[in-house]
């Protein structure tokens, strides 16, 4: 909520000075950097200025709905790393430099085009499953929920799938020693 000036009204600078310490402290013990912690510590503080009834409630009401905030918002941090693991750029330099030699790019090519082939030969209940668990990182139990289907039968078919898929590599590599 901002005033005519652009400026903060009063109550929320309160809130702000008032809990912003507590709200930092628990997420840079929880989040993986101080800037991490940061970061979340404005992401809560934004969704409070979007919240006015926030003005309207206790200090102690309005401490636990900050923190819970703060909680969430760590949570999906915490799931999109997992889905989306960060690799340090020094750990990775020697691997992209050697990928991209034409040697290694065309193996690459000729791996990829023997996986689509493989993909190809499959039912089309086994290519969604494949599109919807990898293309669009789906965990099993939404694929479930999406197929009306159980989440272990979910499971049991992807299993069957990739094994079906390592049968076909391994019974016809695309080159010497090539695996999934």
């Amino acid at each position: 909520m901002q005033e005519e000036d652009g400026s903060f009204t009063e109550d929320y600078s309160k809130i702000f000075s008032r809990f912003s310490p507590v709200i930092f402290s628990y997420l840079l013990l929880h989040a993986s950097s101080r800037e991490e912690a940061e970061d979340l510590t404005i992401e809560v503080f934004t969704s409070a200025l979007e919240h006015e009834a926030l003005l309207t409630w206790s200090e102690p009401r309005q401490l636990a709905w900050l923190k819970r905030v703060a909680y969430t918002r760590l949570v999906d941090t915490y799931r999109r790393s997992k889905r989306r693991p960060t690799i340090a750029l020094d750990q990775m330099a020697p691997t992209v430099l050697t990928e991209h030699d034409p040697e290694s790019l065309a193996l690459l090519s000729e791996d990829y085009a023997q996986l689509r082939s493989y993909i190809q030969q499959l039912t089309l209940d086994q290519q969604q499953l494949l599109r919807l668990r990898y293309g669009n990182e789906l965990h099993t139990a939404e694929i479930a929920t999406m197929l009306n289907k159980s989440d272990q039968s979910i499971r049991q078919m992807l299993s069957r799938t990739i094994n079906l898929l390592r049968t076909m590599y391994n019974t016809h590599p695309a080159r010497k020693g090539g695996n999934i």
